[in-house]
C-alpha cells in the first residue's frame, strides 16, 4: 500500500473540510456546548443551592436510577451528602452517553464533506481517475474523518476532566475522575463510535446528492445513543466497566459489518456509474 498516497488524500480532504464553515462550526460549537457548558451548568449550579433545595427533590427524581444500581456502583455514593451525590451522578453517569455522540457527529460531518461533498463540488470523478488504488483512496478518506473525530473527542475529555475535578475539589475535597469505566469508554468505545459514523456516512453518501443530505441522514445514528442515556437514567442500564466494554464490542461488530459493506459500495465502477 502506498502510504504516501493515503496521507495525501487525507490531507487534501482535511484541508478542504476545514475551509468549510458548515463543517468547522458544528465540530467546534456542539462539543463545547454538550461537553463543557452543559456539564459545568449541571454540576456547579446545584453546588450553590441550599441543601434543603436539592435533597428530597434529588432523591425523588433519581429514585429509578438508584433503585436497581449494582452494589459496586452504589458504593460510590456511600457517606456522601446530597450535593456530593449530585456531583458524582451528573459527572460519572449522565454525560457518559454524550461522549459517544461527539465522535459520531464529527466523523459524520467530515465524512459527509469528504464523500458526498466531492459529488457536490463535481470533483469526485477526477479523483477516481487518479493513479491510486480504491483501497488507498478509501483509507485516506476514512482517516480524514476518523482522526479529527478522535482529536475532538479526546480534547473534550481533557476539558471535561478539568471541569469535573474542579467540582470534586470544591464539594468532595478531592479529585475523583476518571474511573476505569471512563478510561475504557474513551479508549475503546469512542474510537468504535467514530468508526460507526464513518461507516454510516459512506453508505449514505452513495445515495446522497449533497453534503447536507448525507449529514442529515447520518444524524439518525445518534438515536440509539440517546436511548442509552434514557436507559441509564431509568435504572435499566448502568455504565459500569463490563457494560462499557460490551457496548464497545457491540459497536465494533457493527463497524466491521458496515465498513465491509462500505468498501464494496466504494468500488470505483459503481461510483462512476452513479455520477
Amino acid at each position: 500500500m502506498n502510504t504516501r498516497a493515503v496521507r495525501a488524500v487525507a490531507r487534501k480532504d482535511l484541508r478542504i473540510a476545514l475551509r468549510n464553515k458548515g463543517v468547522v462550526l458544528p465540530i467546534i460549537i456542539v462539543p463545547l456546548i454538550m461537553m463543557i457548558l452543559m456539564p459545568a451548568l449541571m454540576i456547579f449550579l446545584p453546588i450553590y443551592l441550599e441543601p434543603m433545595e436539592t435533597g428530597e427533590e434529588l432523591r425523588r427524581e433519581m429514585g429509578a436510577f438508584f433503585a436497581n444500581m449494582p452494589a459496586e456502583l452504589y458504593n460510590l455514593f456511600a457517606g456522601l451528602n446530597d450535593q456530593q451525590t449530585w456531583v458524582v451522578v451528573a459527572s460519572m453517569f449522565m454525560f457518559a452517553p454524550f461522549f459517544l455522540i461527539i465522535p459520531v457527529m464529527v466523523s459524520s460531518v467530515i465524512g459527509a464533506d469528504s464523500f458526498a461533498g466531492e459529488k457536490e463540488r463535481k470533483t469526485l470523478e477526477a479523483l477516481l481517475y487518479t493513479p491510486i488504488t480504491s483501497a488507498e483512496l478509501f483509507i485516506g478518506k476514512v482517516l480524514a474523518a476518523f482522526l479529527p473525530a478522535m482529536v475532538v473527542s479526546w480534547a473534550c475529555f481533557v476539558l471535561y476532566t478539568v471541569v469535573v475535578n474542579a467540582a470534586g475539589l470544591m464539594v468532595l475535597g478531592r479529585m475523583f475522575f476518571p474511573n476505569l469505566a471512563w478510561i475504557v469508554l474513551i479508549l475503546w468505545v469512542v474510537p468504535a463510535a467514530a468508526a460507526l459514523g464513518i461507516g454510516v456516512i459512506v453508505l449514505v453518501s452513495a445515495k446522497a446528492k449533497s453534503f447536507q443530505d448525507a449529514y442529515q441522514m447520518s444524524g439518525l445514528v445518534v438515536i440509539p445513543i440517546i436511548l442509552l442515556l434514557f436507559g441509564q437514567m431509568g435504572g435499566i442500564l448502568y455504565f459500569s466497566t463490563p457494560t462499557v466494554a460490551l457496548i464497545g464490542l457491540a459497536i465494533w461488530a457493527v463497524d466491521a459489518a458496515l465498513l465491509t459493506l462500505a468498501v464494496r459500495t466504494f468500488g470505483r465502477g459503481e461510483i462512476i456509474a452513479r455520477l
